[in-house]
């Protein structure tokens, strides 16, 4: 489960590069505002204008510090996504020595990610971008849900999470209609794409079904 808001919100800042103080700022608070929230409990609850900025700035949902559920929103709540402490580089490659599992922070709701695709929770997992490779379809930052259920046997043209020399890595995949021979694209024209490659050489781990990403 995705934890207490404190819990929350710690992650949201270790994960993200933020620090306590800045938060404190954005909420016109003392600077030591998140912190006695986070590490001491005090306040017990966020007040409902702060909990709404820190939800919009993180873009999560505001559940997750601490809003009740709205009876009759026409949703049977909110499903928590695990993320994969790893990042698919969009670029030179980001290895996997520490693939685990963390508790989610991030949640869907239920019928919107029905919507979004009929496979499994367990077949869903986050991971974040890293490099440029895929601008502008993809951005250094971003967090893509891959589903790992939609790989080898439904392959088709699409954006594909791969495993390349025990690297993670984000391309976009084109699919020779005849030869079914498959190119490894960048979205970034700068980028050199790899033609010709056998299904053989390439270790797919999912299909990329949506992204997320923080507007500057």
């Amino acid at each position: 489960m995705p934890g207490s808001p404190r819990d929350v919100l710690n992650r949201l800042c270790a994960e993200r590069g933020e620090d306590f103080a800045g938060l404190s700022r954005l909420i016109g608070r003392n600077p030591a505002y998140i912190q006695q929230f986070v590490k001491r409990g005090v306040p017990k609850r966020l007040d409902e204008r702060d909990r709404r900025t820190l939800a919009r700035y993180f873009d999560v949902p505001e559940t997750l510090l601490g809003a009740p559920e709205v009876p009759g929103n026409g949703s049977r709540g909110l499903i928590p996504i695990s993320r994969i402490e790893i990042r698919a580089s969009a670029g030179p490659g980001a290895y996997t020595d520490d693939e685990a599992k963390r508790p989610p922070y991030f949640a869907f709701d239920e019928r919107w990610l029905r919507n979004l695709t009929g496979s499994a929770v367990q077949d869903l997992t986050l991971i974040r971008v890293e490099g440029d490779s895929m601008a502008s379809t993809l951005a250094d930052g971003d967090d893509i849900l891959i589903d790992q259920s939609d790989g080898v046997e439904r392959l088709r043209d699409g954006i594909y999470v791969l495993r390349l020399d025990e690297a993670l890595m984000v391309k976009r995949l084109a699919i020779h209609p005849v030869t079914r021979r498959i190119t490894v694209q960048s979205d970034n024209p700068a980028y050199a794409d790899w033609p010709d490659c056998s299904l053989e050489q390439l270790s797919i781990i999912g299909r990329v079904i949506w992204a997320a990403r923080r507007i500057a």
